[in-house]
């Protein structure tokens, strides 16, 4: 078995400003209503980018979809590019909404080569305690090499739990975040552990373990001691830039909190994604306030 370790600091997220941009999210969506597919919020706003295609909003069974851009739904044609490229089906259907308990959606993926369906639940939702997730995925042609399967789970209890403790404990037993992938080839464990730094950062620890299956666990054994070098740097590079983003991410956060907050995050909802511009140098990104 290959074991792949590396820690970093990353800055801290607030769990009370976490909570409650959490409550505002379920809050605003639970008073949404539907109109002729569109997720219209309370004031009246559609939600962007979402529309209903079968069920009852906010009902056991509802199924969404992404609203098509202009020419893939309204019968154009498409460009010859466009028309080479296999066709790609995805929605996400509603398997439970009550918002004091539990959420779960599924996600179905389907193209000509590969058909991915993911389930993730939020428990307590208003003040999220855990989220799950569970993902399998086959080549609808057959072939037991194109099957895969994962599972895992993030306790943030336990996680607000290890970075709440003294910054000189020892860190917590049992990892917060955990997950295995399996293959007909081989599985594999992440983990992931916090503790609080003395300066209030985070330090995360980042443990992946990697083992062949059955009879291949001897020719895995000879391709890791060849490759574990170039192994540990991807591994070592791949938490660095997930570090990287959320510290950026953050930086880029004011906290609001109350009405303020309930504003931006509906607005945030119901604007239009910005698309990159297609030549020329981009603006600056505006700070966004959350």
């Amino acid at each position: 078995m290959a074991r792949f370790e590396h820690t970093v600091s990353v800055a801290a997220l607030d769990r009370g400003w976490f909570e409650e941009a959490a409550g505002v999210v379920v809050g605003l969506l639970d008073a949404s209503r539907e109109q002729d597919g569109a997720i219209l919020l309370a004031d009246g706003r559609a939600v962007d980018g979402v529309r209903l295609l079968k069920g009852r909003h906010l009902q056991p069974g509802a199924r969404y979809a992404g609203v098509p851009e202009p020419g893939e739904a309204d019968g154009t044609e498409r460009t010859p590019a466009s028309s080479d490229a296999p066709p790609v089906s995805e929605a996400a259907v509603l398997r439970e909404w009550r918002p004091l308990r539990s959420i779960e959606v599924e996600s179905l993926m389907e193209e000509e080569s590969l058909s991915v369906r993911a389930k993730i639940r939020l428990r307590d939702p208003l003040t999220p305690r855990a989220l799950e997730l569970s993902v399998s995925g086959h080549n609808p042609k057959g072939g037991s090499l194109y099957r895969f399967s994962g599972r895992g789970k993030a306790d943030l209890a336990a996680w607000w739990a290890a970075v709440d403790r003294p910054h000189a404990a020892p860190p917590a037993a049992r990892p917060p975040v955990a997950g295995t992938a399996v293959h007909r080839l081989g599985k594999a464990r992440l983990t992931v552990t916090p503790r609080r730094a003395e300066d209030g950062s985070w330090r995360v620890s980042v443990v992946l373990g990697v083992r062949g299956r059955w009879l291949l666990r001897p020719v895995g054994a000879v391709a890791l001691f060849f490759a574990r070098g170039p192994m540990t740097r991807g591994f070592r590079e791949a938490v660095e830039s997930a570090a990287e983003e959320w510290n950026t991410a953050l930086a880029e956060l004011t906290p609001l909190h109350g009405e303020a907050l309930r504003t931006e995050i509906a607005d945030a909802l119901t604007e239009p994604a910005e698309r990159p511009e297609p030549t020329g140098s981009a603006e600056p990104a505006e700070r966004k306030a959350l």
